[in-house]
């Protein structure tokens, strides 16, 4: 299924035809193209080829880099066996082009293609991943880093994307196949895999010149799982899902599912190891390893601190979402395609088990309407025993605690613990129907992700 010219020029509503226009086109789109393919996780006789799912014949995909002003043009073949999309996660899109199948776009039927066509209005880390059926089709490694530079950015000596996943593999190394569904991961914590990949390998050396300056960009594409970075070296965070932050020295990075953070550290000439912390044991997942200097180094001037947007003073419209559901939680029924049906029902026939306000939600869901311009805040209530990792598509939100103070910068998935209550506002300057929803997979395909529509 592909739009007409009229259909494209349409969906632009949220730009000026002068912002448009000043955006250069590429002479030819890039393809993109989503198919099986074999992967070996684990190495040994005793272990087997996994067959995954990916994007130009590797998990991850293609690393798309850009530069702020271009206009991304992607042909999307889909040779998978079952209906797909793309969904550019992080990016301020047209609606049209967002990616979600079944909501801004009907399903890429196998062996059909779709184009993707947006400016890059923005600098920052994103990425990209299928937005059909996300529970299996991202689990089985469909996903890849894009990257949107700008002149501003710091200097580095490098630029290196860590894409972090986790992976449930048998003992043979191949994909469990049979836990995809699994009512108990769904009612949990979602799926949690028992093997740590950074850019689909398993504790990578990536080679770095010895004294450089260097710019890490972590990205979460697994599932479920929250990682917790413990970095041996003194870090700046620069930025968090691809808008800057007050800058600010850490030695551990917890990202939740569909989570950005951005890095710069000093290496010196030893090897340094990034350790996955949040089990009973830290586990090696990338090692950065000095060789010696070759060429010119940057110079290591001090980071200055970004100019922040203010978070508005007063609000127009006010979202309440009350999250409840799941193993060990508060929720005794919920309304399910318009009926009301004991929890106990809606999990043994229908696998629904989170509730937003009482109703088992979906992307055919409305949670609200609201006008181009307004400032919204959604007041969120995590009524769970378990994390969400909250995501809105098509814009980002500042951050309020329950206390009125606001976190510096801005975001587009945020990590709430269970029981917290956190205010997310946004200004609605982007049309069209936007999802929000939990990126624990699992957790979205069981009920928590409905639509805000502005316009």
């Amino acid at each position: 299924m592909s739009f007409s010219r009229r259909q494209f020029i349409k969906g632009l509503g949220s730009l000026t035809a002068g912002t448009f226009l000043s955006f250069p086109l590429q002479s030819k789109p890039m393809l993109l193209q989503a198919s099986q393919i074999k992967k070996r996780f684990i190495v040994g006789a005793d272990y087997r080829d996994a067959d995954v799912w990916a994007f130009n014949q590797s998990v991850p995909g293609p690393e798309l880099r850009f530069q702020k002003g271009d206009l991304l043009s992607i042909d999307f073949q889909n040779n998978l066996p079952e209906g797909s999309s793309v969904h550019w996660h992080g990016i301020r899109n047209i609606n049209a082009m967002d990616g979600v199948a079944g909501l801004t776009q009907p399903a890429v039927l196998s062996n059909e293609s779709f184009r993707y066509q947006f400016p890059l209005m923005d600098a920052g880390t994103y990425w990209y991943h299928s937005h059909a059926k996300t529970w299996s089709q991202v689990a089985r490694g469909l996903y890849g880093p894009l990257i949107v530079e700008d002149p501003t950015d710091p200097d580095v000596d490098h630029d290196v994307v860590l894409m972090i996943d986790d992976w449930l593999l048998r003992p043979d190394g191949t994909i469990d196949e049979e836990s995809f569904g699994s009512l108990h991961d769904w009612a949990h914590g979602g799926r949690l895999g028992n093997w740590l990949t950074v850019n689909g390998e398993s504790h990578p050396l990536i080679d770095v010149k010895s004294g450089s300056r260097i710019r890490l960009r972590l990205i979460n594409a697994a599932n479920a799982r929250i990682f917790n970075l413990k970095i041996p070296v003194p870090a700046s965070v620069i930025a968090r899902d691809g808008f800057a932050c007050p800058i600010q020295t850490a030695d551990m990075i917890v990202l939740g599912p569909g989570q950005r953070t951005d890095l710069i550290i000093d290496i010196g000439s030893s090897k340094e190891t990034i350790f996955e912390a949040s089990g009973k044991e830290p586990y090696p997942a990338v090692t950065v390893n000095p060789i010696k200097k070759v060429g010119k180094l940057v110079t290591k001037i001090p980071l200055t601190q970004p100019v922040l947007s203010a978070p508005p003073e007063t609000t127009d419209v006010t979202v309440q979402v009350h999250m409840q559901g799941g193993a060990m939680g508060n929720l005794q029924e919920a309304e399910y395609e318009g009926q009301t049906f004991p929890i106990r029902e809606l999990a043994q026939k229908h696998k629904k088990v989170w509730a937003f306000n009482g109703k088992i939600s979906s992307q055919h869901d409305r949670l609200a309407k609201v006008s181009l311009g307004q400032v919204v805040k959604i007041e969120i209530w995590n009524d769970t025993r378990w994390h969400h990792a909250m995501h809105l598509h098509g814009h980002h939100f500042w951050i309020q605690a329950e206390s009125g103070l606001f976190a510096g910068g801005k975001r587009d998935t945020y990590l709430f613990e269970p029981g917290e209550k956190t205010n997310l506002i946004f200004l609605a300057d982007n049309p069209g129907f936007w999802l929000f929803h939990c990126h624990m997979l699992e957790h979205h395909a069981s009920g928590m992700g409905a639509v805000i529509e502005v316009g």
